[in-house]
């Protein structure tokens, strides 16, 4: 066994919150603590990977096919057994289903955490999904969670016991991710100046809704005529849903006022060129483009779902507003174009409470602790069998 090699399987290494944050867990932690193998199952972005910057990271791609593909457990096991790693650490539901794999590969330690929901199941009530969770529970060690709705959901709907669960939240780098300095001119996302910019950044899917926030801000520019020349929306991410938003932009007359740029590595200084960010997703865990907006001292206006609402505190750091409902969504964003102290209020409440609560030393530091609380229990339990036989 390789002692300290955790292999991390995910769907797809590409962009999205989730891949982020683990990219940025890889990277920060201790030199010598643990190395990391990628293992994708519709493989990756080359680009993307490139942000992997802690040397010796392999990735592998499983390339899996539609459907059930028997041949991709028969391909990960085959791996795990050449790899033989202390840990499988899988994401989400997409890589639940892996872990009797790994545990005929002899691999010691099973995590999977859960992050979020797909778009076609948001609320998380599909219950052939709800059945492989529940039958893959005595495979694994930990089934974290990374927001309280997440955490509990786990408990009450899929039965995951405590001593197997937890809450691992995310974490953010608040000194890359921070408001202009003083004097320092403000980016331009490729509107010109004096525009009023609402932005989202993220994956183009399903679960995220960006067409509803396209029609949110088609109303706001009909409720507040006096600004619509003004008012601009940036939609940044890629995605399989991109080409059909691009679409539903032009349909609508608003392709010279929506900016849809794809996937960019300059996030943080897009973030200082916005004014509102909004988040209109139908179901989320614990999103990190919120926590990077917030820690860029911008108002959210957000849906109430999931992890959401742990992160907007109503009324002081942003506004919640119901998932699906373009119409209340641009009324708070009235709100803050025409009060724009109250944004300014609201975003540097945010950034106090991501600096408070959400660091990216925190998180990393929680899931050091987790895989060595997890490889600390295995090995005296195999030793304390050792003994008994001896």
């Amino acid at each position: 066994m390789n002692e300290n090699l955790i292999v991390h399987l995910i769907y797809r290494l590409d962009v999205g919150g989730m891949e982020n944050l683990l990219v940025e867990r890889i990277n920060r932690m201790p030199a010598g603590a643990y190395r990391h193998v990628v293992v994708t199952l519709a493989g990756y972005s080359t680009e993307f990977a490139r942000r992997i910057s802690k040397p010796g990271v392999d990735i592998c791609a499983l390339d899996k096919q539609p459907g059930l593909s028997p041949g991709t457990h028969a391909d990960l096991f085959k791996l795990l057994r050449r790899l033989r790693p202390a840990i499988l650490h899988t994401y989400n539901l997409a890589g639940i289903e892996y872990a009797p794999a790994a545990l005929l590969a002899g691999v010691p330690v099973r995590v999977n955490g859960l992050h979020g929901r797909d778009g076609a199941d948001p609320e998380g009530r599909n219950w052939k999904h709800n059945l492989l969770r529940r039958l893959m529970l005595p495979f694994y060690h930990c089934c974290y969670a990374n927001s309280g709705d997440m955490l509990a959901w786990n408990r009450k709907v899929i039965g995951v016991p405590g001593h197997k669960s937890c809450l691992l939240p995310n974490g953010i780098d608040a000194e890359r991710f921070r408001p202009p300095a003083d004097g320092e001119p403000r980016p331009d996302v490729g509107f010109g100046p004096g525009c009023r910019v609402i932005g989202t950044v993220g994956r183009i899917q399903d679960v995220k809704n960006h067409a509803a926030l396209v029609d949110a801000f088609a109303l706001l520019r009909a409720r507040l005529p006096g600004m619509a020349g003004t008012l601009r929306l940036a939609i940044v991410g890629d995605g399989p849903l991109l080409p059909s938003l691009r679409d539903k932009v032009r349909a609508l007359g608003l392709a010279d006022l929506v900016w849809l740029p794809g996937a960019r590595a300059d996030i943080p200084d897009i973030l200082r060129g916005f004014d509102v960010y909004a988040i209109s997703s139908i179901a989320e865990g614990t999103p990190g483009s919120v926590l990077e907006a917030m820690a860029s001292a911008l108002p959210v206006v957000g849906t109430r779902v999931g992890g959401v609402p742990e992160l907007i505190d109503d009324g002081v750091t942003g506004q919640l507003v119901a998932p699906r409902d373009p119409a209340a969504m641009a009324d708070a964003l009235a709100r803050y174009l025409l009060a724009p102290e109250l944004a300014t209020a609201h975003g540097a409440a945010g950034r106090a409470r991501v600096v408070s609560h959400y660091s990216m030393t925190a998180m990393v530091a929680n899931y050091q602790a987790l895989y060595d609380r997890l490889l600390e229990r295995k090995t005296s339990f195999r030793k304390s069998i050792k003994s008994c036989v001896e």
